[in-house]
């Protein structure tokens, strides 16, 4: 099959992962149409305004809708007749039964067969379990009837909330999963400039060591690639937040446990930070969807397991800690800093501060709320309940009057407060960092009884 020169992108689903993913084909010089089921995120992405925050987005949103290059198709079978290749980005979350509920997958599938108007490229880069691809291609045949032929390829996102930008044009990897050679040449095609941009600045991780970010797999190896490098990283800050606690009863630090660990090239530095555990959208969905997943197949996933048991206790282990530092925490005002699940995103899905604010309002605390971009999304959770629980315009408006502040979420802004001011507001100054952000010893020498995690 020759590829035509005159490719057009259709982005299906704009989320987390579909809008920055539109827009970054389409700052690669690609012409990228995008649709989403929900009209009215459609109608203000049109408008030029971004539906969730992450940084550098609103303004690249501006100018690929400025350039032309990125338009809103009026509905998902208007952006499915324009595309060549088709970028499925639709969510992919868990069912009551524990099971990835792949329904908004398959509608998807089904609305493309209805639609296919030439030869398409479906790309799935939604996070889906081993063997979904050969599911999708299966459902588009049976619902099309043959009329025009198709592949299907695997793309998995490495996306993160608060980077995904910076992630999307500076990769590790694009891993590519194909069954043809038309798929592999196209998403090839696609990818080349980005491969290009990167050995020019030589600033992305893999150009930067003298090596191609790019992988080419099969369709099951790239679906499952995505799976266990998210449940991997669940390991890493399970285990150091294990380690943390052992820190805790024997007087060491976790800080230069982490470090020293660390800087052995075969564990590598990251995701060794201990704290108040993972959330977001990924990590928990995932590494739940990869053990039910396993167990279908008759794979002993029993270590997984126990990951996301130690992630859902690191919430009690925050209580456990505030109490040591409070004795009493019914009836006191405590400030908590950071709502989102980790800084440079609104995004509080299960967020650990979810499970920290409920079951300090169980324990009878008076809760101020702060986060610089979160609130109006914790709102949805947690309203106004004045004076028992306020959202604050500052983290130094938070903390006036509290008898504790605690830390939830890593934000830069929450180093920059004006500490010594910040004793004097406080009833009793007492700070919990559940994500060891601040320096200790400058802390206690402003006179602050200071409780990190896994510090002496």
């Amino acid at each position: 099959m020759t590829i035509s020169a005159n490719i057009k992108i259709a982005v299906l689903g704009l989320g987390h992962v579909g809008l920055p993913t539109a827009l970054g084909l389409a700052e690669l010089g690609w012409p990228v149409v995008g649709a989403d089921d929900d009209q009215a995120k459609a109608r203000r992405i049109a408008q030029g305004e971004a539906p969730f925050y992450e940084p550098g987005m609103a303004e690249l949103l501006q100018r690929q809708l400025g350039s032309g290059r990125f338009q809103v198709a009026g509905s998902v079978p208007d952006a499915v007749q324009q595309g060549t290749i088709l970028f499925v980005c639709v969510g992919t979350p868990l069912g009551a039964d524990g099971r990835v509920d792949l329904s908004q997958v398959e509608s998807v599938a089904r609305t493309i067969a209805r639609n296919l108007n030439g030869y398409k490229l479906i790309v799935e880069k939604s996070t889906t379990p081993v063997r979904t691809a050969e599911q999708f291609h299966r459902t588009i045949a049976r619902y099309s009837n043959g009329q025009h032929p198709f592949d299907v390829a695997v793309n998995p996102e490495f996306l993160r909330e608060g980077t995904a930008l910076q992630d999307f044009f500076h990769p590790d990897r694009v891993v590519l999963g194909v069954a043809t050679p038309e798929a592999r040449q196209m998403l090839l095609q696609i990818y080349q400039p980005l491969l290009e941009r990167m050995a020019a600045s030589g600033n992305g991780s893999a150009a930067s060591k003298g090596s191609s970010p790019l992988m080419v797999t099969d369709l099951n190896t790239a679906e499952l690639i995505k799976h266990s490098a998210n449940a991997f990283l669940a390991l890493k800050i399970s285990f150091i937040n294990l380690i943390a606690d052992f820190c805790e009863a024997t007087g060491a630090d976790v800080t230069e446990v982490a470090r020293g660990i660390g800087m052995d090239p075969r564990i590598g530095p990251a995701f060794l930070r201990a704290g108040a555990g993972y959330g977001g959208y990924c990590l928990p969905k995932d590494l739940k969807a990869f053990v039910r997943i396993a167990e279908e197949h008759g794979v002993d996933f029993s270590l997984l397991n126990e990951v996301g048991r130690i992630n859902d206790a690191r919430a009690e282990r925050i209580v456990q800690r505030l109490r040591h530092a409070t004795w009493v925490i019914k009836g006191k005002t405590v400030a908590v800093w950071g709502l989102a699940f980790k800084p440079h995103t609104d995004d509080v899905r299960d967020a650990p501060s979810l499970r920290i604010v409920s079951r300090l309002r169980e324990e009878g605390a008076s809760l101020r709320l702060h986060d610089p971009w979160a609130m109006e999304q914790f709102r949805r959770d947690f309203p106004d309940q004045p004076p028992r629980l306020v959202y604050c315009p500052s983290p130094e408006n938070a903390a006036e009057g509290a008898d504790a502040l605690v830390i939830l979420t890593e934000w830069p802004e929450y180093l920059k407060a004006d500490l010594a001011r910040l004793r004097e507001s406080m009833a009793a100054p007492i700070i919990v960092d559940g994500r060891n952000l601040m320096d200790p010893a400058a802390v206690r020498a402003l006179g602050f009884d200071y409780y990190g995690i896994g510090r002496p």
